[in-house]
């Protein structure tokens, strides 16, 4: 790293660290997520960029808009970079994804998920009883067609049965399987090196990383994103009751346990532990629900994630006017919150004082509004959220491949220029 990016990345992370102590730095932090338009901006698609794993488009775009927009943070860009032939092997059944064959999805769009249950009315029983085995049996082949196979497998009860347990193996159909995860296997431990190597590059630009290396979830979204799906978790609130209560008691330790062991020796101190949330919007469950099976554990998570020298950055997706007034209840100055659809006055006022906040302008201006359009609110948002420190602005989602170029450039011109204190 050169003086000059060394510099670079001191006053960035100077930048932002005081910001999330809810104190005023030079100016407002900026942390924008290229994604797409990263992509398309560098002349390229996130099919290419999927697809291509020499991972070089992937650098190419990621490079060029740090260079050129020159965010606080390093920018994540397209997802899956270079784990298109990957993900093809293993035919997931759940999400699209562009470039896919046979795609139903445009060529830049974002990954899209296919919500339907995995976990079914008469399945409860041996669910709770056998995890592994429901996992197998049901769970796995359900998401995933190359995974089909552990549906068919019977192993005997003793390991004296050799010949049996050798010819389930041997079925062609669980050979070919077992091919698979050794190919995948080779094909993640070639691509790793080139992901990190991206990283790399970028933070010797002079920009600070401050992810972990893993994120943290509440249970009762494990068990609404990937047991239930959305109708069926909140029918069970009614309906299911002890066995909704039971999953999120018997996952929240945990939950809680890996998050302890993210940071045990201390390497990650300072380094965001990433959370979207999704069923503690407003409208999906009454508060009184919301405290029981949604809060206490978000809670209890965020505090043990602060307890372990990381910060929380938590993404509230969706509304979340109704639920403000929970969330200032953490440790203060310790945790960042975004938002994407809750008024800034509202959230300013309820938690201003007591977490960073970040998000909140309205992604959809920079495809569809003008430079006139983005400047205003760009303007507004920061006259309401950022007296007296504690934000940092991005947009309330990641850029696509609509968005127009003169709109992002005035958008980070005018952060920089207006944004300072």
């Amino acid at each position: 790293m050169t003086t000059e990016a060394q510099k670079k990345l001191e006053e960035k992370t100077k930048r932002i660290y005081t910001t999330i102590r809810l104190e005023e730095p030079d100016r407002v932090p900026i942390q924008i997520n290229g994604n797409i338009f990263a992509a398309v901006d560098a002349g390229y698609t996130a099919a290419e960029i999927i697809y291509d794993t020499s991972l070089e488009k992937m650098k190419d775009a990621a490079i060029k808009f740090m260079r050129n927009y020159d965010p606080d943070f390093i920018s994540p860009n397209v997802g899956y970079a270079g784990e298109g032939p990957a993900i093809d092997m293993m035919m997931p059944k759940c999400w699209l994804w562009a470039g896919m064959p046979d795609s139903k999805i445009d060529i830049n769009s974002l990954q899209q998920f296919i919500e339907y249950p995995i976990l079914m009315d008469d399945e409860y029983d041996f669910f709770f009883s056998d995890r592994t085995g429901w996992a197998m049996k049901k769970s796995l082949p359900r998401v995933a067609k190359y995974l089909e196979p552990l549906a068919n497998i019977s192993l005997p009860f003793s390991t004296g049965a050799a010949n049996m347990i050798i010819g389930e193996f041997s079925k062609p159909e669980v050979k070919e399987m077992i091919q698979t995860f050794w190919k995948l296997n080779d094909f993640y431990n070639e691509l790793r090196p080139k992901q990190a190597a991206i990283k790399k590059a970028i933070m010797d630009m002079g920009y600070p990383d401050f992810s972990s290396p893993a994120n943290a979830s509440v249970p009762f979204d494990q068990y609404s994103d990937f047991l239930r799906g959305t109708i069926l978790s909140l029918c069970d609130l009614y309906e299911r009751t002890e066995e909704v209560e039971r999953f999120i008691n018997e996952r929240q330790p945990i939950e809680l346990a890996k998050i302890r062991a993210m940071n045990r020796d201390g390497k990650y101190n300072g380094k965001f532990v990433y959370m979207m949330l999704h069923k503690g919007v407003d409208g999906f469950m009454g508060d009184e629900h919301y405290e029981k099976y949604y809060w206490k554990h978000l809670q209890e998570i965020i505090c043990t994630i602060i307890e372990c020298g990381m910060i929380p950055h938590i993404f509230y997706e969706g509304k979340y006017s109704s639920r403000l007034d929970f969330l200032g209840d953490i440790p203060k100055g310790k945790a960042v919150y975004k938002f994407e659809d809750t008024p800034p006055e509202l959230v300013k006022r309820k938690l201003g004082d007591k977490v960073c906040l970040t998000g909140m302008f309205p992604n959809q201006l920079l495809d569809y509004g003008t430079k006139e359009d983005v400047v205003k609110e760009v303007k507004r948002i920061i006259d309401i959220c950022a007296p007296g420190g504690g934000y940092i602005f991005q947009t309330n989602a990641s850029l696509c491949g609509n968005s127009k170029k003169e709109n992002v450039v005035a958008m980070f011109e005018t952060v920089k220029e207006y944004g300072k204190y």
